[in-house]
């Protein structure tokens, strides 16, 4: 017993030894190359943060010049949080609206339409109970029962049902066209035809149902020095769709075009310029060709900035298509929108570096494209909105 004890001692020993040995061997080696990276100016992508030389004049934008209306928002705790604060920040931006599209708050991915129900009926109460002209709230589905045999009669009863409730959209999450599936474990396409019973709802409702389909094109490349969201895809790895999981982007898109043609009577909004920021003209024709859709630029204005003269001219060419969208709330975040849309400055920083390696640039938008862009545009598309909010 002894022995084996001593030998059990030597063994640790020898084992902590390696260990200790392996530890500072790979601090020696990272403090070495850290040395010769510094002598040869290398850095991370994520530690290059140039301050530009740069001269030119700067008009930052604490606040939007009118009043303005947030179609893309998500407000997940709608349901119990205390809304006066938010209303502060809105109020400070000169925000008057701002469109909850997650209604049913995190519930929302739990794929139970119940639970999802209660938390839409409680963000109602909230809102009416405290700002009723403040908010405008969305309903959210689930899809993935779509094979059941009462799937066309339970949908339609939460929409109609919502509507009753104060409801005045319907938001579709990207995971519809991407990953939910039916009872076969086959994806369910975004123009399939057992959803049709869904937007034909919405337009007998006459509520816009707000869409969100694929990712930006990057996402589904391959990921290498070529890819212009490459730092993207190295924080956020699971953002991206690799072609052995996932459809391409054309397919994707191509669906969610069929869907918008085959239900014109139905209002769409298409999110995040429809992932087609890059190509405006694209976006042009596709408007063109889809009376019945709109769009809006949430966590694209990036994709606006880079490309000043062009963005400015679609954003005139379809001043009546276009609304104010944000995404993710952020109150500091809001300037930069407002500085690309009102001013003319040139070169400035961008607040995500992921989102594009580049630069930004104001449009200076005319006022009266300005107004659509803020409000006008929305008070069409959503007629519970209080116009009073608007009038000076």
């Amino acid at each position: 017993m002894f022995f084996n004890f001593k030998n059990f001692l030597k063994s640790l020993t020898f084992i902590l030894i390696l260990f200790f040995a392996v530890i500072v061997s790979s601090t020696v080696s990272y403090f070495i190359i850290d040395i010769t990276n510094q002598k040869k100016n290398l850095m991370d992508i994520e530690e290059y943060s140039p301050i530009s030389s740069l001269v030119v004049p700067e008009n930052p934008v604490k606040k939007a010049k009118f009043p303005f209306v947030d179609v893309h928002s998500h407000q997940w705790r709608m349901s119990m949080q205390d809304l006066s604060p938010l209303v502060e920040e809105m109020d400070s931006l000169n925000m008057k609206v701002l469109i909850n599209l997650s209604g049913s708050g995190a519930a929302a991915f739990s794929g139970n339409q119940s639970l999802m129900d209660l938390n839409l009926q409680k963000s109602v109460e909230n809102v009416k109970n405290n700002f009723p002209n403040r908010f405008g709230v969305f309903v959210n589905l689930v899809y993935d029962n779509i094979d059941e045999p009462d799937f066309s009669k339970n949908i339609v009863e939460s929409l109609e049902n919502a509507v009753e409730l104060g409801a005045i959209g319907l938001k579709v999450y990207k995971e519809l066209g991407l990953n939910t599936k039916d009872s076969k474990g086959e994806r369910i396409k975004v123009d399939d035809k057992r959803l049709s019973v869904v937007w034909e709802t919405c337009a007998k409702l006459n509520i816009p149902v707000l869409i969100h389909s694929g990712e930006p094109s990057p996402f589904f490349d391959p990921i290498d020095k070529f890819n212009e969201r490459f730092l993207h895809a190295r924080q956020r790895p699971r953002s991206f769709r690799p072609p052995e999981k996932y459809p391409t982007f054309e397919t994707v898109m191509d669906e969610q075009y069929r869907m918008f043609k085959n239900n014109p009577k139905t209002i769409f909004l298409n999110a995040h310029l429809g992932w087609m920021g890059s190509d405006l003209d694209k976006l042009g024709r596709h408007l063109d060709s889809l009376p019945n859709v709109y769009t809006e630029f949430g966590a694209v204005i990036n994709e606006l900035g880079r490309q000043p003269k062009r963005a400015r001219k679609f954003f005139i060419d379809y001043q009546d298509r276009i609304l104010f969208g944000k995404d993710s709330y952020k109150k500091s975040e809001y300037e930069l929108y407002f500085r690309v849309l009102e001013t003319e400055d040139e070169y400035f920083d961008y607040f995500r570096k992921r989102h594009g390696l580049w630069k930004m640039y104001g449009l200076g938008l005319p006022d009266d494209v300005l107004k659509k862009i803020y409000y006008q545009n929305a008070l069409k598309i959503f007629p519970s909105i209080d116009e009073n909010l608007f009038k000076n």
